[in-house]
């Protein structure tokens, strides 16, 4: 492997997702955070409650144990504070949804003419400065395939402060998508196309992951890297990038005459 991925990766954070890298991200990490909270609080209390009562309640020797036939108000009052708590729960989560789901602006100073394609379905971002790139999970690589058909694999090159939209599928098992700094895992089916989105604003930034689902031997090779870069470098990078690719096509064009097969022998078919 060209480098070890730590536990970070594989087990996002100790508490709950990552965050730092995307808003999407850490609007998810603060929705986790809000609802472990209220969990531990419902857990601390139902097992401090079953303690006390087991404690209080105990068998003793010699004494016979009262019979309780139940308490009316006491158990229509939990019964209502815990449908109270998932009204709650319900209503932070629908609130917190479209910072998750829906695409973030670019930053004011990003303007990259010609990376935006508007045959990409929803998500949309608004004011439309979006740039979209297809992101393609192969045995056992990802392919990363720019607006302008500019392509690279393993490490995608973004520009800061740019809201990047993905459409993520398969060209031939299931395989999954997880940066865990830049958002949620989404699966990468042949035939299907998934979508998220990230911004990344940090210059400088590298967010690393793997795929997040068993697709074969190799799986645990199939590594991801999103670096972030200033617009101006990103021009320049896509630039570099084209014509390293059109410089590999003319050369094996160039070399095809002589690959092509020899000619048979007599008497041989």
């Amino acid at each position: 492997m060209p480098r070890a991925l730590g536990l970070a990766v594989v087990f996002a954070n100790a508490i709950g997702p990552e965050t730092g890298g995307s808003p999407n991200a850490d609007n998810t990490h603060t929705l986790w955070v809000i609802v472990l909270i209220i969990a531990l609080i419902v857990l601390i209390g139902v097992e401090g409650l079953l303690l006390y009562t087991v404690i209080r309640f105990r068998a003793k020797k010699h004494r016979a144990a009262a019979q309780i036939h139940g308490n009316t108000r006491l158990e229509i009052g939990w019964t209502v504070g815990a449908g109270m708590i998932v009204v709650a729960l319900t209503v932070v989560a629908f609130v917190s949804l479209p910072g998750i789901q829906d695409p973030a602006k670019s930053g004011p100073e990003v303007s990259l003419a010609g990376a935006q394609v508007a045959s990409i379905n929803p998500p949309h971002v608004p004011g439309g400065r979006q740039l979209d790139i297809a992101v393609n999970g192969q045995q056992y690589v990802w392919r990363y395939t720019y607006p302008d058909g500019t392509y690279s694999y393993t490490e995608m090159v973004v520009p800061a402060d740019q809201t990047v939209v993905l459409r993520i599928t398969g060209q031939d098992v299931a395989h999954s998508w997880w940066i865990p700094k830049l958002g949620g895992k989404f699966d990468a089916i042949p035939g299907y196309n998934n979508y998220t989105w990230f911004k990344a604003s940090k210059v400088g930034a590298v967010y690393r992951g793997q795929c997040a689902e068993l697709c074969g031997r190799n799986h645990a090779n199939m590594l991801a890297d999103v670096r972030v870069v200033s617009p101006p470098a990103f021009k320049a990078w896509l630039a570099s990038k084209k014509a390293q690719i059109n410089a590999a096509n003319t050369a094996s064009a160039a070399a095809a005459p002589l690959l092509s097969p020899l000619p048979a022998r007599p008497g041989k078919p």
